[in-house]
């Protein structure tokens, strides 16, 4: 397992490049780890994403370094017969994370605030959830500390309009 602060707070670049990288493997495991110019690509995604980002190749970089040093992600330097330096992220070591758990924190660090019906229904390419009370029961857990003794989510209440 790998040292994590436990005081952790990261900023909206932060955020965005540690999701892009846990989206990223989930989704093209083929293509993962990722290059710089991908992973800005992912985190200057116009859709998927909320807000929608325009960052530079520097600025992703420099996020992928602050989240090393964090604990949560990893340079993979260049092996024989290869080019580009790629990044990766080690949230599942960092923070004990879980397929569900890990598909649900990066859904709300590239999205924001969304209901269970939500991430239920944008998880699915993630992880496949039985339900909206298996969901509930993962955000519960990371929650109240359950996963690493941190609570990585928070309950923001009903928006005005919102039934969920």
């Amino acid at each position: 397992m790998v040292d994590v602060p436990e005081e952790l707070t990261l900023d909206a670049t932060c955020a965005r490049v540690l999701g892009c990288l846990v989206e990223k493997q989930a989704t093209t495991p083929d293509a993962y780890p990722i290059t710089l110019n991908a992973l800005t690509a992912a985190c200057n995604q116009s859709t998927s994403r909320d807000p929608v980002m325009a960052v530079s190749p520097r600025e992703v970089e420099a996020a992928v370094l602050e989240l090393k040093v964090l604990g949560l992600a990893r340079v993979v330097h260049p092996g024989s017969g290869e080019r580009a330096t790629k990044f990766r992220h080690v949230i599942d070591e960092g923070l004990g994370l879980e397929a569900p758990e890990r598909a649900l924190v990066a859904l709300l660090l590239l999205r924001g605030a969304q209901t269970p019906v939500e991430l239920r229904t944008r998880a699915e390419r993630l992880h496949r959830f039985a339900d909206v009370a298996e969901v509930e029961r993962t955000l519960a857990g990371l929650a109240s500390g359950r996963v690493d003794g941190r609570e990585l989510v928070r309950c923001v209440g009903r928006r005005p309009g919102q039934r969920d």
